[in-house]
């Protein structure tokens, strides 16, 4: 009955935020452009869809996917498993949290290629750019960066380093690239960093930040623990950047080899 309770207190909420969206939609439609609205019966099942599927979603992300991440990190910096051949030894040097770097990167990486988000631009821009843009490349550029962005996070609060140095550093990288990168990716891959910030990755991303924080002596959840989904966001935009002007480098290889022949 309890967990009965949760999905129904959860598909309320959901349903509560879903329906404005699409009063708006309709509104917009029906009222300012007078068009009707076609396959309107196929419209509604959907917006039925997405509201079941966000309520699962939402109370799976806090039976299962908080807890573990929670857990995760709580385990990771544990001093039992970071010298568990040598409990004397004092937990001193950010070398000894390298599991939770690569932890933070493995999830970094798998949550943002299953990012629905993520997918469809992806795929909307494969179709804009007519395939010159592949929807995989995009995806694993993005979820590279993500994972890099989420391991630095992690790094920086285990040290302690003000965060504001990172993210300064990182978008004077980006202002660089946006100079040398291809046009056509520039505007893509400035929105590659925002469709990180999503269903999947956040709840993930923020568990693993406050768990670590909390576990990290001299650390403060509140300081410490938020500030990795900045990272998330960050560094998606300097891979995708990167990825387009490898391939564009490549290309003009190619081109100048086959003049040459």
């Amino acid at each position: 009955m309890e967990m009965l309770s949760k999905v129904l207190e959860t598909l309320l909420l959901t349903a509560r935020d879903v329906i404005p969206i699409a009063v708006i939609l309709f509104g917009f439609q029906l009222g300012v452009l007078k068009r009707p609205i076609a396959n309107w019966r196929k419209v509604a099942v959907g917006f039925v869809y997405v509201i079941l599927g966000l309520s699962f979603f939402l109370v799976g992300l806090e039976l299962a996917l908080f807890p573990i991440g929670e857990a995760m990190a709580e385990q990771l910096t544990s001093h039992g498993f970071i010298h568990a051949d040598d409990p004397s030894i004092d937990i001193n040097a950010w070398q000894d949290y390298y599991w939770v770097y690569i932890f933070a990167a493995a999830i970094g990486f798998s949550t943002t290629i299953a990012e629905p988000s993520l997918m469809a631009v992806a795929i909307k821009a494969n179709e804009v750019s007519g395939g010159s843009i592949s929807i995989q490349g995009l995806r694993i550029s993005v979820a590279i960066g993500v994972a890099f962005g989420i391991s630095l996070g992690c790094f920086r609060i285990v040290v302690g380093d003000p965060i504001h140095y990172y993210i300064m550093a990182g978008y004077l990288i980006v202002v660089i690239q946006t100079f040398y990168a291809p046009k056509m990716i520039v505007p893509l891959a400035y929105d590659s960093g925002g469709v990180t910030t999503s269903t999947v990755t956040v709840p993930l991303v923020a568990a693993l930040g406050l768990g670590l924080a909390t576990n990290v002596e001299g650390r403060n959840p509140l300081i410490d623990g938020f500030g990795l989904i900045a990272f998330a966001s960050l560094f998606p935009i300097i891979t995708v950047m990167a990825y387009a002007q490898l391939v564009d480098y490549k290309n003009r290889t190619q081109k100048e080899r086959n003049n040459a022949l």
